[in-house]
């Protein structure tokens, strides 16, 4: 039930920033289309903690602050090696464990690897990820298991 409290109050919150309107005929509109879109959600038993990972929800903005700098670093990486040359890139595909305890987790830390530029998650199968780097370095930086931590320390 909290989950669905969640959604409906997610959904309210947009359609009330992308409205700009607040007459009562629209406000009650609005109402009743969150209403009908929760309830569509719950008859089809589509919410549920994976979904909707309100547990997670008081250690996101940490993990996205730390995710927003390496980001930036490796944009900042990736354009200096662009300038330098063919020479600076050494593009490579290896094999990442993930080991996320739900699947949840595993497809956070695939999606992490995918948003830092330089590097993609290819397939995640099971507890692999396959991942092409721009650089040997960039994939010995995911061997080193920050990011692995970073997301497991957001499922406990």
């Amino acid at each position: 039930m909290r989950h669905t409290a969640s959604v409906f109050l997610i959904l309210a919150f947009i359609w009330l920033f992308n409205s700009g309107h607040y007459t009562a005929l629209l406000l009650s509109l609005g109402l009743l289309s969150v209403a009908f879109v929760v309830w569509i959600a719950h008859r089809m038993d589509i919410v549920d903690h994976e979904s909707q990972p309100i547990h997670l929800t008081l250690k996101l903005p940490g993990y996205y602050w730390w995710l927003f700098r390496k980001i930036l670093a490796a944009n900042l990486d990736v354009v200096i090696r662009a300038w330098r040359g063919p020479s600076a890139i050494s593009p490579c595909i290896g094999s990442i464990p993930a080991n996320q305890a739900t699947e949840l987790g595993r497809v956070i830390y695939a999606n992490s690897i995918t948003l830092t530029p330089g590097t993609v998650a290819m397939r995640l199968e099971g507890d692999t990820i396959i991942v092409h780097a721009l650089t040997r370095e960039g994939l010995s930086e995911l061997h080193s298991g920050e990011m692995e931590r970073r997301v497991r320390g957001l499922e406990e």
